[in-house]
């Protein structure tokens, strides 16, 4: 730093020297007052530099040099919190992932349950209808047995009365169930 003050200061007088010698009177230092002004501008130049040099000069350092550090320190606490939303967001997708797989099977599993529950509903009201049919088949099987007695019955006291009535005598009865037999028979209705 003080090479520079004393270069600047042999700078102006080589200027000063080579100004008188083209003769501009403003640095004529034959001149007392043109001195004066020169060693008192040098002084403040020195005071100021110095004053700049000690104490203004270092606090805007410490200004920078906070500044920097804050940057570097918002800048670090931006890259930490972009870390962490990256994580969260990773967390949460992977989160929805798997409660979408977690849904998807519950709901595999409800309609499975669904479908076993309605085949065991399914298969006990089939049962319950098998049961139902058997038991109208004996029904029917019963009430026919009971009409095909009585088509029987109805059969041959008809036709006894018929050949009674016609024929002015009796029928034999083992011929009349004989005929009438053959004739259930030959409808279908032998089990009569």
């Amino acid at each position: 730093m003080k090479r520079h003050v004393a270069a600047y200061a042999v700078c102006l007088c080589l200027m000063a020297g080579a100004a008188r010698a083209e003769g501009m009177p403003q640095l004529d230092f034959a001149s007392p007052l043109l001195t004066a002004q020169v060693i008192w501008g040098g002084i403040i130049f020195a005071a100021f530099y110095i004053g700049a040099a000690r104490w203004g000069l270092p606090k805007v350092a410490a200004v920078l040099a906070t500044r920097e550090h804050t940057i570097a320190s918002n800048l670090e606490a931006a890259r930490l919190s972009k870390e962490r939303a990256d994580r969260a967001i990773a967390e949460l997708n992977e989160a929805r992932r798997a409660a979408y797989a977690e849904a998807q099977a519950a709901l595999a599993a409800a309609t499975q349950r669904a479908k076993e529950a309605a085949a065991v509903k399914s298969a006990e009201v089939a049962a319950r209808l098998d049961r139902q049919l058997a038991d109208a088949e004996k029904n029917i099987a019963a009430a026919r047995a009971g009409a095909m007695a009585t088509l029987r019955e109805a059969a041959s006291e008809t036709a006894e009365m018929l050949i009674t009535r016609v024929a002015g005598h009796a029928a034999d009865p083992q011929t009349l169930r004989d005929a009438i037999g053959t004739a259930l028979a030959a409808r279908g209705l032998a089990s009569a």
